[in-house]
């Protein structure tokens, strides 16, 4: 199962507003384990970053002048999110941003069915715990000293993380591998998913039941030891 982890970064709270997607890290999960493929892009807004929205991610209207506009790399994106189910940490938010820079562009939006909220999941598995990605980081021992702001694609791989944690741990990905072997198609895993799973030959088991000379020559090694302990009342 082909799953992606995403997050954004934005110029503020809400696209209706005129607010815009400036950043967009995505992270490709296969079985709940990351392959290794990610899509990590930064985009011209083409207006001003308010100070509070720069000073949660540190992007700044200099740094982002130039940078290719999202219309640019949507067809890349699209193509790199194919079907696979979409996951994000208050995911509404994100979907939001990301389906208004897609009706700008004149493409059609992401269907929500896809969205898969990991605020939603965490909420359920620890009722009335703190929900920030940082406090669920420090719950499941996420180490993320190396996150001194926000960050589109460092966010993703430490959402990814968590993600799977929240959904069981890495054993996830060894059963759901092994319910590959037994019952699917391994030739229909994508080809960048890293993982090649090559069905094994039904064995019946083998009986271990000794033969009379087996027991014959037990019988034998056991009188040598004389007096031993276990023979004793």
């Amino acid at each position: 199962m082909r799953e992606i982890v995403f997050d954004t970064e934005t110029t503020g709270f809400d696209p209706k507003g005129g607010h815009r997607m400036v950043e967009i890290g995505c992270v490709e999960l296969f079985n709940r384990m990351p392959t290794g493929a990610v899509f990590h892009a930064y985009f011209d807004p083409e207006r001003d970053m308010p100070a509070e929205a720069e000073a949660v991610h540190g992007l700044s209207v200099a740094f982002l002048t130039g940078k290719p506009k999202f219309v640019e790399q949507a067809q890349d994106l699209i193509a790199f999110l194919g079907e696979a189910p979409l996951i994000a940490h208050n995911a509404a938010f994100d979907f939001g941003f990301l389906n208004a820079e897609l009706a700008a562009a004149s493409m059609t939006p992401v269907s929500l069915d896809r969205m898969i909220d990991t605020i939603a999941i965490a909420r359920r598995k620890h009722p009335g715990a703190k929900l920030s990605l940082d406090a669920l980081c420090s719950r499941y021992g996420i180490d993320r000293s190396h996150r001194t702001k926000h960050g589109a694609l460092l966010d993703a791989e430490l959402l990814a993380q968590l993600y799977i944690e929240l959904m069981g741990g890495r054993q996830i990905g060894l059963e759901l591998a092994a319910d590959a072997v037994a019952g699917a198609d391994a030739g229909a895993m994508p080809a960048h998913s890293g993982l090649t799973i090559a069905p094994r030959p039904f064995r019946a088991a083998r009986l271990h039941r000794p033969s009379d000379a087996e027991l014959a020559r037990h019988e034998t090694f056991m009188a040598g030891f004389g007096d031993p302990l276990w023979t004793r009342g």
